[in-house]
């Protein structure tokens, strides 16, 4: 049976995501190594989100602005989401957010990715435990975990590292089942 075909497709203002998301597909790429074309890595400000339709499973990743704002690529491209068919496909999500800054709206714009991601079919994939977070609210946790890796780079960046490469490698349970 052949690796399913993964892309990673971001939105990035400041560049936070943008190098998460290649680290993320630095990771995913040595998991899947007979993946004939490895995973593809995709700016959303770049790309037609009909793009995701060529993979089998997609990782979304988005930053979280001020009180809780979804990234201005991701809000330029909410409605065009909405018209697409993830039926059969996975998707997980990463968001970045500053629990310290911002305790009430904490990584809060992942969700409207996953009820996007939903509402087009998709199975969300990718849950996260919100222990080691110091927060007060987010919109992004569900069930007792966020819908998705959450990373800090302005409180916790020493602990990027270690929940990627953990992250990475339930993603490939999850992609892979």
């Amino acid at each position: 049976m052949p690796a399913p075909q993964i892309g990673i497709v971001y939105g990035s203002t400041d560049g936070h995501t943008a190098a998460i998301a290649a680290r993320l597909k630095e990771m995913l790429d040595d998991l899947n190594p007979l993946a004939a074309d490895g995973v593809e890595l995709l700016d959303v400000a770049e790309y037609h989100l009909d793009a995701l339709l060529d993979f089998d499973c997609i990782v979304l990743g988005v930053p979280t602005w001020n009180t809780g704002q979804l990234q201005r690529d991701w809000e330029a491209v909410l409605e065009d989401f909405a018209e697409l068919d993830l039926s059969g496909r996975r998707v997980a999500i990463f968001g970045l957010g500053d629990q310290a800054a911002y305790p009430d709206t904490f990584a809060d714009a992942m969700i409207f990715l996953a009820d996007q991601a939903r509402a087009c079919g998709a199975t969300l994939v990718g849950a996260w435990p919100t222990d080691g977070y110091t927060f007060h609210r987010s919109w992004a946790v569900e069930a007792g975990q966020f819908v998705g890796l959450v990373l800090d780079e302005h409180n916790q960046a020493e602990l990027t590292e270690p929940r990627l490469q953990r992250w990475a490698a339930i993603l490939q349970k999850e992609f892979c089942p």
